[in-house]
């Protein structure tokens, strides 16, 4: 992926594209992947980076929604299972079967989760990704050396799916490239335009590395924009009310002496009414979630300390020995676009999770709301919102056996590498050609000089954040790791890019101040 390349086909102004999505997350790559491989003209735009918000700080699962089916919201659990059987099949090369274990510590306990799980398994309708079964109390502590064992009388195992978020975002890009898309980060749309008739025609669109304004006309235009949804539509209403609220969900990452297993802990009940989960993810131990609504979105939230705090006692219950603060390697928080609450001070665990396509009296088509494991399905609701609309030809889907960017099948999870599916062998060779291309960015783990290099190239890495936050993923496995390399990834990119040092010094400090949300005092 070119960034100047893509740009630079957005210089004709009289030229009208058939989509233009506004949001690089999930949703809104979804939407240019599909639209994209319809045959439409496509042009995305994000202003911050891919996957900069929501979609790089998930609890990095692929799955049907276990808690959902506990408030009978079958339907929903239906297309996630069937949605996260997809998305396996469509990259391999990122998503993988993860082995859950629930502990009991009832017998009636055992029973209920056990008949829940087995309807989660029908559910999957030949999607699945493995058979839920009781196991003994004394198989729940091979599986789970550190759980608690006073009182247990058994577990019930159960499969999803786990996966790598932000490198599925990069994949996606490369994907709606490859189907003839431009798509570009740090470029902000500022202005929704109309035609005489009062119909969303277009966007004005302005390149933050190069200062330079584009006027794209379009035929649909999409607002994917997640937390920031409610700014689009009012670049369509000045007047349209606030259709989103946002709920922060904190995760902490751990080391994996706090696990022991390659089997994750899912606490169905925690003793505020929410899920928690605890994961293995790239050699460490992603623990979570909280679920409070904030006043405003906000592009790098900060964790409070009530939720560190939640998190920590609550495994603390599960682990042994308890995790304290002093364990934590990194902790991160995103926001999540909800649909707005009808009543006041109705809670963020009670407001739909379900995703929602909404047309404005301009034909702005807005999609917000789901999660990850539904992003195909939101956007061929999406792309065929607008088909219905009357703006775009009608076309056929295909996204559903449209491999991702990087699939290769059966993938070596023992190396860190597998993430790059199918470019891994090229990422390999330019070591093999060039030595020094193997330098480690950190003592600690295996992320060389060679993958800055690839994400500057080939994945339109713009800054330190970007490599070292969504392209590696050292800020979110091991945050204190991230500052020591801050320096070196900053010298590599300058000389690939032909920056100074006083660009260095710049993104240096900038990386530290962002950093600084991630590590517990």
């Amino acid at each position: 992926m070119n960034r100047d390349q893509l740009l630079s086909r957005l210089d004709r102004e009289d030229k009208v594209w058939d989509v233009v999505v506004i949001g690089g997350g999930a949703t809104g790559l979804g939407c240019a992947v599909d639209a994209a491989a319809r045959g439409y003209e496509v042009a995305l735009f994000e202003r911050e980076d891919f996957a900069k918000c929501t979609s790089s700080r998930s609890t990095k699962l692929v799955h049907g929604g276990v808690r959902y089916l506990q408030k009978l919201e079958v339907d929903l659990v239906r297309e996630a299972l069937h949605e996260r059987g997809l998305m396996k099949q469509n990259a391999p090369h990122l998503v993988k079967d993860q082995a859950f274990v629930i502990s009991n510590y009832s017998h009636w306990d055992n029973f209920l989760y056990f008949c829940g799980l087995l309807c989660y398994d029908i559910l999957s309708f030949g999607f699945g990704y493995g058979r839920s079964r009781f196991i003994s109390a004394k198989k729940v502590l091979e599986y789970l050396p550190t759980s608690e064992k006073k009182g247990l009388k058994g577990g019930v195992v159960y499969h999803d799916g786990q996966f790598d978020d932000s490198r599925m975002a990069v994949n996606l890009a490369q994907t709606a490239v490859e189907q003839g898309a431009v798509v570009a980060n740090y470029t902000a749309v500022e202005k929704v335009l109309h035609d005489e008739q009062g119909k969303v025609c277009g966007v004005v669109a302005r390149d933050l590395m190069s200062d330079k304004s584009y006027t794209v006309k379009a035929k649909a235009v999409i607002n994917a924009a997640g937390i920031f949804v409610d700014e689009v539509m009012q670049m369509d209403k000045p007047d349209m009310p606030k259709m989103v609220v946002p709920s922060q969900g904190v995760h902490l990452v751990l080391d994996m002496k706090f696990l022991q297993s390659d089997y994750a802990i899912m606490v169905p009940k925690t003793s505020d009414g929410r899920v928690l989960f605890a994961v293995p993810w790239h050699d460490k131990v992603v623990v979570g979630t909280t679920d409070i609504q904030r006043p405003v979105a906000e592009s790098e939230p900060k964790p409070l300390d009530e939720e560190i705090d939640f998190i920590l006692s609550t495994a603390g219950l599960y682990m042994s020995p308890a995790p304290t603060r002093k364990d934590i390697v990194s902790v991160f928080a995103g926001q999540r676009p909800l649909a707005a609450p009808k009543q006041e001070g109705k809670s963020s665990k009670e407001v739909s999770r379900s995703h929602k396509v909404i047309v404005s009296d301009h034909d702005l088509i807005t999609i917000t709301g789901g999660k990850w494991t539904s992003y195909r399905r939101m956007a061929e609701d999406t792309i065929d919102k607008a088909i219905a609309l009357g703006k775009i030809a009608k076309r056929k889907c295909v996204t559903r056996k449209l491999k991702v960017h990087g699939w290769r099948p059966n993938p070596n999870l023992a190396d860190h590498m597998y993430v790059y599916g199918s470019d891994e062998p090229t990422i390999r060779q330019m070591i093999k050609e060039n030595g020094a291309l193997g330098e480690r960015l950190s003592e600690k783990y295996g992320y060389t000089v060679a993958e800055v290099l690839w994400a500057v190239r080939n994945e339109m890495a713009q800054t330190v954040e970007d490599v070292l936050a969504r392209r590696v993923r050292i800020l979110f496995v091991d945050a204190r790791e991230a500052l020591k390399a801050a320096r070196r990834v900053a010298e590599v990119m300058a000389e690939e890019m032909g920056k100074d040092e006083a660009w260095v010094v710049a993104q240096v400090e900038a990386f530290e101040k962002v950093a600084g949300n991630y590590i517990v005092g």
